[in-house]
């Protein structure tokens, strides 16, 4: 069982899903702080200084103070019970811009898969056909192994 599951490991296949996701989550990182950081900020004053991460509905005040509550860290500190809006947006749009560039990234990858089919010069053929009973068969054959005719 140790020698089929060492097998199974040293497969190509499942080695590279290992490399994609550990590159996967180091991208995901990237990608949260560009949307956290990079497009939220403008995105929040355009629609007048909001600030999606405070975008969030009390669903329950909290135990030791009551709302209203100016940030959600506030509410939760509270110990309100919230719908955390602007947490589920800045998620929406981190997930929309992975997929972007993973669709970017396998359709650049299909493109120079196909540019190097393109490239692969054709292979000499080995075989031919007999010209009396259509069978494949070799180049240097002088008769044909199927019909036994004399080839010229």
């Amino acid at each position: 069982m140790l020698g089929e599951f060492k097998k199974f490991v040293m497969r190509g296949n499942v080695i590279d899903m290992a490399v994609g996701i550990i590159i996967g989550g180091a991208f995901t990182k990237i990608v949260n702080s560009m949307v956290a950081d990079v497009m939220m900020p403008p995105l929040g004053l355009l629609m007048g200084k909001v600030d999606f991460s405070n975008w969030f509905i009390v669903i329950k005040d909290g135990s030791s103070v009551a709302g209203p509550y100016t940030t959600l860290t506030a509410a939760q500190a509270a110990g309100a019970t919230t719908l955390n809006v602007g947490n589920f947006l800045n998620a929406v749009i981190s997930f929309l811009i992975v997929a972007f560039c993973i669709f970017l990234l396998i359709k650049a990858i299909n493109k120079l898969d196909s540019l190097k089919k393109e490239e692969a010069p054709a292979a000499a053929p080995t075989t031919k056909k007999c010209p009396y009973c259509c069978s494949e068969i070799a180049l240097e054959a002088t008769r044909c192994p199927h019909c036994t005719s004399e080839l010229k």
